[in-house]
């Protein structure tokens, strides 16, 4: 899959947005009761969704089902001033049912249908996250880079879907990354 240059950007700053919702200062997992917060606020978030739709796309967060993956993959692919509408993916992505009185709220504004199609590109991009890797997508060198290190490098980023395996996995991506950026390991 290749993704266009639109959401290879979006899709970062979509990742960072769910990471600052996840826990609290104090560690604790708040995810659910950040995304209630925000998805009673729709009826104000609407006002941001051409500026930062990011911040906005959150509150779909789990809330599409994709029957037909090919046609969410082609929307990736396309540039911002050729994305089809919400209306025209319908038959290859469904809204599960709380989502739908969301969407009827942004459906209701003049870019609601144009942004409910990034949101579900963005929710892929998310729930597929290793399907593609954000350098690939825009012929970036990472897949080289990983090729640079030896069997046991274990790349981790941001963009991976789920966290380290351990604490130990943990400090081993610490490690190569402090590495990688030219301080020395300590053993």
């Amino acid at each position: 899959m290749k993704l266009s240059p639109y959401f290879h950007d979006l899709r970062s700053a979509y990742q960072a947005e769910l990471d600052d919702l996840v826990s609290d200062s104090e560690g604790n997992d708040v995810l659910r009761k950040r995304l209630a917060e925000k998805r009673n606020e729709i009826a104000f978030l609407v006002q941001m969704m051409e500026l930062a739709p990011e911040m906005v796309a959150v509150v779909f967060h789990r809330g599409f089902r994709f029957t037909k993956p090919a046609a969410v993959e082609q929307l990736l692919g396309s540039p911002v001033d050729a994305l089809p509408d919400w209306h025209s993916l319908t038959h290859a992505v469904a809204l599960e049912p709380w989502a739908q009185s969301l969407a009827q709220t942004v459906l209701r504004e003049p870019q609601g249908a144009h942004f409910l199609a990034v949101a579900a590109g963005l929710e892929y991009l998310q729930q597929h996250a290793r399907m593609a890797p954000a350098g690939a997508a825009h012929g970036d060198s990472d897949a080289e880079d990983d090729a640079e290190h030896d069997d046991d490098y274990n790349a981790l980023s941001a963009d991976d879907a789920v966290d380290p395996h351990n604490s130990r996995t943990r400090e081993e991506s610490s490690a190569n990354w402090l590495a990688d950026v030219g301080f020395e390991r300590k053993e």
